[in-house]
């Protein structure tokens, strides 16, 4: 397995290496942290406001511009703050046009809190051929995805859906949040805004909250700063700090996490109580080829499908010793969840019906613990099933 590269320097060498330290004469290695408010009139740097920039803003964007192959990131406070960053570029009347399978929380925020100020929104599933047509029917503003989807792991193929949009002048947003650009580079498939949560893998060590917007598009990033500036979007540099730590280890972590995830899709998909498995480079996902072609690896995520009732799938979680149920993903450690009570228990029971999303679904992050660990863990946990 290969993680996607780009720059002269390896990616290794990228993550660790990040730049200015903002530090002077002093020589320190790692970035200190600038837990000021405001700054001094007239200092070389031009800060002024933390809400409108902080030495550990500007390093973290460095290093993610930098692993993400752009020309520009922009820091947040969280993921959802990215979202509302992008979103508040929009106006009333605009549509935007989603996958329909999204993160429980964006389906919100569209739903319960844009809408009221006008903005409208439509879902399609993007991994049929007839949605590049509801593109052109549509017309959308935006056009916003994810893919992997939050938490069926559909894989949409961007490069076919931003072929379309372009030529339409549409923007495209991508939620990167379950491949970084480590395994996927929607940029370089034709988006205009990559979005990643750095709360999860980025950081990876489930103490720090953040979110980050790539983009080449100079008028763009123009917009995403003023958004953190005037919506007080900003992070805390203390949590900048932590996530260019965090960053340092991603594809040493992300190795260990993606190789212990094709092992257990492959150890649940032999379970009798087992309806499927979804993990983007098995040969039996839906989109495989697509994953194939697009992702450099299958991710660390694992959705399954139980034979099961909330009771029994509730018992199952429970059972676990390493994957502590709880939501978020992408730390170090295992977790598992269950998107229907957990992530998504917002999104109306009629959609979740629809979507698949059920009372016997699960999703895996799996960690960085030792393989057999893991599989003697699940193995005890699924023998309740049987």
């Amino acid at each position: 397995m290969a993680l996607k590269e780009g720059g002269n320097e390896g990616l290794n060498t990228r993550v660790i290496h990040h730049g200015d330290s903002f530090a002077g004469d002093t020589g320190t290695v790692m970035p200190p942290i600038f837990p000021t408010s405001t700054f001094a009139h007239g200092n070389s740097a031009g800060f002024d406001y933390t809400r409108s920039g902080n030495p550990n803003f500007r390093i973290l964007d460095a290093v993610l511009a930098s692993v993400e192959g752009c020309s520009h990131a922009t820091v947040f406070a969280s993921g959802v703050s990215a979202i509302t960053a992008v979103v508040s570029q929009l106006k009333q009347g605009d549509l935007v046009l989603c996958e329909e399978n999204l993160y429980g929380c964006t389906v919100r925020l569209f739903e319960q809190v844009f809408a009221k100020f006008g903005l409208r929104t439509a879902w399609v599933d993007f991994t049929r051929p007839e949605a590049l047509q509801e593109i052109r029917s549509h017309k959308p503003a935006m056009v916003w995805l994810e893919s992997p989807t939050n938490p069926l792991l559909k894989v949409i193929d961007l490069q076919e859906v931003c072929a379309m949009t372009q030529s339409l002048g549409i923007p495209v947003l991508v939620d990167n949040t379950f491949a970084t650009a480590l395994v996927q580079r929607p940029l370089e498939l034709g988006a205009t805004l990559s979005l990643t949560s750095t709360t999860k893998y980025i950081n990876g060590h489930s103490d720090a909250l953040g979110g980050a917007v790539c983009t080449n598009d100079p008028e763009w990033h123009q917009k995403m700063v003023f958004s953190q500036k005037a919506l007080g979007l900003q992070p805390s540099p203390f949590d900048c700090w932590l996530i260019t730590r965090g960053i340092k280890t991603l594809p040493l972590r992300l190795r260990q996490q993606m190789a212990n995830a094709a092992a257990l899709a492959d150890q649940l998909a032999e379970h009798p109580r087992v309806n499927w498995v979804r993990y983007p480079h098995r040969a039996d996902h839906p989109q495989h080829a697509v994953a194939s072609r697009q992702m450099a690896a299958g991710g660390a995520i694992v959705t399954v499908s139980f034979d099961a009732t909330q009771q029994q799938t509730y018992a199952l979680c429970k059972r676990l010793r390493w994957f502590t149920m709880a939501e978020s993903l992408g730390g170090i450690e295992s977790l598992i969840c269950h998107p229907a009570t957990m992530t998504h228990a917002s999104v109306s029971a009629e959609v979740k019906t629809r979507l698949g999303i059920d009372d016997g679904l699960v999703r895996f992050s799996v960690g960085c613990e030792d393989l057999v660990d893991l599989q003697m863990d699940l193995q005890q946990a699924l023998e309740q099933l049987v």
